[in-house]
């Protein structure tokens, strides 16, 4: 099966796109990222609506995971603002904020999902706990109530429940990976991100793990951002794609136009090679 196959695998249409009449969910302006010489991310903008996904794509050395990993607030650009529309909270630019408080918000306001288990869950705890884990950080206290909440964000990521109390250590990849979307989900953050979520996993797998993503999508109209190589993963799951190549935003539009009818020579070679 081929990447391109997996929305006939996962069985989802899309929808026509949503009008786009909200204000911004997520805003970044001019970011730039260097590493020593190297210019990971060269003055990309970023606007995400409420309840959109936006697909980010691109090769390997992009500066797409750089990206994601600045909008989750572990890294900081040499230049550049980002904002989140948060109601009851200050407008300001995030970058601003010290580590203390980056933690805090990632915890109330920032889901992550990434493509290594390991960065996102401690091993060696159990599921239940890899979740409440972050209703501590956001403040939470009360264990039955923690351990509750925690067994309904397991179940709404389609884990299942009787295995809460095993370790990741124990589990699947994929199971894995719905650990990771329950933690990452369980205070119905303002945005998702999801940094190559399904790569290493089966095709059927995969298929597993995007339903799951569309159906918490359509009933929670959580927003997300998800970054993947797989051009099959961004075209089931993403309402407008970005694709990005040495660091800068070279095409982007609604998912069906960048598909059918890409304009930079570069998207139609990720696309042609994908065929």
């Amino acid at each position: 099966m081929t990447a391109l196959n997996l929305a006939a695998a996962t069985q989802i249409t899309h929808q026509p796109p949503r009008l786009m009449l909200a204000e911004p969910m997520l805003t970044m302006r001019g970011i730039s990222k260097n590493f020593g010489d190297v210019k990971a991310v060269s003055d990309v903008d970023v606007t995400v609506y409420p309840g959109e996904v936006l697909g980010i794509v691109g090769e390997s050395g992009s500066g797409k995971s750089t990206l994601l990993r600045m909008m989750n607030l572990e890294e900081t650009p040499q230049a550049g603002s980002y904002h989140l529309a948060l109601p009851g909270r200050e407008d300001r630019d995030l970058f601003t904020l010290d580590r203390f408080e980056r933690r805090s918000l990632r915890a109330q306001h920032i889901g992550i999902v990434y493509q290594n288990p390991h960065l996102g869950l401690l091993m060696g705890h159990t599921n239940s706990g890899n979740v409440a884990e972050r209703l501590l950080i956001a403040g939470k206290r009360n264990f039955a109530e923690l351990r509750e909440q925690a067994r309904q964000s397991l179940d709404a990521s389609e884990f299942p429940v009787e295995r809460m109390d095993a370790t990741p250590r124990e589990l699947s990849g994929g199971m894995q990976q719905r650990v990771q979307l329950a933690k990452a989900i369980a205070l119905e953050p303002a945005v998702l991100l999801l940094d190559e979520p399904t790569t290493g996993l089966d095709v059927s797998v995969q298929a597993l793990v995007l339903d799951t993503l569309k159906r918490l999508q359509r009933d929670r109209a959580i927003t997300m951002v998800l970054v993947s190589h797989d051009l099959g993963v961004i075209r089931t799951m993403a309402d407008r794609v970005m694709v990005m190549r040495r660091g800068k935003v070279v095409e982007q539009g609604l998912a069906d136009q960048i598909f059918q009818d890409p304009q930079h020579a570069y998207t139609q070679q990720l696309v042609h090679a994908k065929l």
